[in-house]
C-alpha cells in the first residue's frame, strides 16, 4: 500500500448540506472531504481518485512543513509582543507611502496576530495587518499593504482590483507565493507557542 493509499485509506468524510465536494488536507496530513450529504461513496472515491495529485502535493507540503516546524521554536507571547511593536513602526510608514502612490486614503491602521488573514480593509478604510509580516520579506509585507490599499478602489478581488494591485506592484504573484509556501509555517509557530 502506498503512502498515498494510506492517506486515502484514512480520509475524514464530512457530509453536510454543501451542494459541492472538496478537499482538504489537515494540519496532521490526513485527508478531510466534505461532501453533499447524499453523496453516493462511489462519487466520493471517484473525485478522490481525480485528484491524487492534488493530494499529493499537498501531502507532501503539510509533511514538510511538520518537519519544519519540529527544528523551529515557537513564537512565545513576547516575541508576538515584539513583531506587533516592531509592526506598528514599520507599517504605517510603507501604508503611507503605497497610499500616496495609489491616490487612496484609509482610516486607522490595527496589527493583530490572526491565524489565516495576512491584512484587511474596511469599507470605510480601516486596515488590521497580520504582525507576522515582520518575518517575511520586506517585498511580501509591502505586496498585503498594496492589496489592502486597493480595496480602497475596487471592494472585491475583481479584475480590476487586481490591475490596480499589478500597476503599483508587478512583483505581486511572486510574493504571493512566498507566502503561499511559507506562510502556514508562521502562522503555526505562533499557534504553537501561544497556545491557540
Amino acid at each position: 500500500m502506498s503512502e498515498l493509499d494510506i492517506i486515502i485509506a484514512n480520509a475524514e468524510v464530512i457530509r453536510t448540506g454543501r451542494r459541492t465536494i472538496a478537499l482538504q488536507i489537515a494540519e496532521d496530513g490526513h485527508l478531510i472531504v466534505r461532501s453533499p450529504l447524499r453523496l453516493a461513496n462511489r462519487d466520493i472515491a471517484d473525485f478522490i481518485t481525480k485528484n491524487r495529485g492534488w493530494i499529493e502535493k499537498h501531502a507532501a507540503k503539510a509533511e514538510r512543513t511538520n518537519r519544519e516546524l519540529s527544528q523551529l521554536k515557537p513564537y512565545t507571547p513576547e516575541d508576538i509582543e515584539a513583531m506587533a511593536e516592531r509592526a506598528l513602526q514599520v507599517i504605517p510608514e510603507r501604508v503611507k507611502h503605497y497610499a500616496a502612490l495609489l491616490g487612496v486614503t484609509y482610516g486607522r491602521i490595527t496589527i493583530r496576530n490572526q491565524r489565516s488573514k495576512w491584512g484587511s480593509c474596511t469599507a470605510k478604510g480601516a486596515l488590521s495587518f497580520n504582525c507576522l509580516l515582520m518575518e517575511a520579506p520586506p517585498e511580501v509585507l509591502d505586496s498585503i499593504v498594496v492589496h489592502e490599499l486597493c480595496h480602497r478602489l475596487h471592494m472585491d478581488h475583481s479584475k480590476a482590483f487586481y490591475a490596480a494591485v499589478y500597476s503599483v506592484y508587478p512583483d505581486y504573484d511572486k510574493c504571493s507565493r512566498w507566502l503561499k509556501e511559507n506562510g502556514t509555517l508562521l502562522i503555526r509557530r505562533m499557534q504553537a507557542g501561544c497556545g491557540k
